[in-house]
């Protein structure tokens, strides 16, 4: 089932980076207008997305948590991005509604947890959480 998932996680990256570098134009909307090199933002960020994919597919064992961290954090740092879209009404993406573009906002949340669950990166950081007791207790 894990395994499914990261694959349609890898999907949704490679159609993503893609599109980034394909309609640089329908990705501006959710890069704020006083950055500057707003274009090779959005070229920049398509290839990290083709880069996750990528690794998340090359990826084995234990360092595969390490990507899906890694995943999760490009997740929640490209998610100022979606609040300027919201806030300033961009029509990017087809979303041309304020409830189309807030409710992408819960999405973000979902590719996070996604992300963490599919790769092993929250079965992995609880362990490093527990005390060594409990360890011991739920390995018995």
């Amino acid at each position: 089932m894990r395994l499914v998932a990261r694959l349609l996680l890898v999907l949704a990256l490679l159609v993503a980076g893609v599109g980034h570098l394909v309609d640089v134009e329908e990705f501006l909307g959710q890069v704020p207008t006083f950055l500057p090199l707003r274009e090779e933002i959005v070229v920049v960020s398509g290839f990290m997305e083709i880069a996750l994919a990528a690794a998340l597919v090359l990826t084995r064992g234990q360092r595969l948590a390490l990507v899906g961290a890694v995943v999760a954090a490009f997740f929640v740092a490209v998610f100022p991005g979606n609040i300027w879209q919201a806030v300033n009404g961009s029509t990017s993406f087809g979303l041309d509604t304020a409830t189309g573009r807030i409710v992408r906002l819960f999405f973000q949340p979902l590719l996070v947890g996604w992300a963490l669950w599919c790769t092993g990166a929250w079965a992995a950081w609880r362990t490093r959480r527990e005390p060594e007791g409990d360890r011991a207790t739920s390995a018995a």
